[in-house]
């Protein structure tokens, strides 16, 4: 009986019916599964990370599909198996990730978190701030949760320009491509980052990008740390030319000692944009869709191609 694994027992628990001739069972990849040759599923854990685990993954002889729970692929792809399909998580996250970059851009702009430090010293200082709204919005990464941030900001009366590896018109917006980042970005208020780490990402925002930003500029980074050149980040939040709201960093963790941890102008949050009490339920809404599709020899979906 082929057996799709699960990686804690809630999730098992929360799943529902299954089909006729499939088992679930709880796997939390931290050891090998003591039935590998009947495994046709492995959802892997949320935050999925160590090297010596994918051993136990190539150890499945009959793996058909390898599910991740998050957007990000790019540090699965060199361990998955020949004979299996690697899945995303697309649609998970989508909504609290694009909540978390309106909610980054607003604290920065707001000052919120100087107002709470005001607070807790029982300072009553009603300045002036910046105002999200009539603001030019670049949002980098036009995937699903590209599209949920532009539309969020475009709710607060934003002009959004979208931006992607490659130009089309998608959703009744024009996408622009990377290659036209250095015409866009002067004309940009806020930068919102969420495009995969690949290759032609790494430092796509580098030195010469963060120059071409106007001065007082916003950097909202939800993508992944290595999508932006961190020194040279650092160097212009320390100018105080520009200001970083940042819920990736690289390194990541952010060691003690970095300049993240105390450079101005600067919101950071330790990578929690999928981490909210939707991420259970939306997981197992995919998990039952890609259980079906295994009981009705259908295709998987959010199957990535690389």
């Amino acid at each position: 009986m082929p057996i799709v694994t699960l990686p804690f027992a809630e999730l098992v628990d929360r799943f529902g019916p299954v089909p006729d001739g499939i088992e679930l069972d709880v796997w939390d990849v931290e050891g090998p599964y003591g039935r590998p040759d009947d495994v046709a599923i492995a959802f892997l854990p949320f935050y999925f990370g160590g090297r010596h685990r994918w051993q136990y993954v190539h150890d499945l002889p009959n793996l058909q599909l390898l599910q991740l729970p998050s957007a990000g692929y790019e540090h699965a792809v060199p361990h998955v198996p020949g004979h299996a399909q690697l899945a995303n998580g697309r649609g998970i996250h989508d909504d609290e990730t694009a909540e978390l970059a309106v909610g980054l851009a607003l604290t920065s702009l707001r000052e919120l978190g100087a107002f709470q430090a005001d607070r807790a010293n029982g300072v009553w200082d009603a300045r002036t701030t910046r105002s999200l709204a009539d603001r030019r919005v670049t949002v980098v990464g036009y995937g699903a949760i590209g599209s949920a941030i532009a539309t969020r900001f475009e709710a607060f009366r934003t002009e959004v320009t979208v931006v992607a590896r490659t130009a089309r018109e998608q959703d009744g917006r024009q996408v622009h491509a990377f290659g036209e980042l250095p015409s866009i970005v002067p004309e940009t208020d806020v930068l919102v980052l969420i495009a995969p780490l690949t290759d032609e990402t790494e430092r796509l925002v580098d030195a010469d990008l963060l120059a071409a930003l106007p001065d007082g500029a916003l950097v909202v980074n939800v993508a992944r740390g290595k999508v932006v050149d961190t020194d040279a980040l650092v160097a212009e939040l320390q100018s105080g030319r520009l200001s970083a709201a940042l819920d990736v960093t690289d390194p990541e963790p952010l060691p003690a000692g970095h300049p993240l941890w105390t450079t101005p102008n600067t919101v950071l949050t330790p990578h929690v944009g999928g981490n909210t009490d939707l991420s259970i339920p939306r997981s197992i809404e995919l998990m039952r869709r890609q259980v079906a599709a295994l009981a009705e020899g259908r295709s998987f979906e959010n199957v990535i191609d690389a």
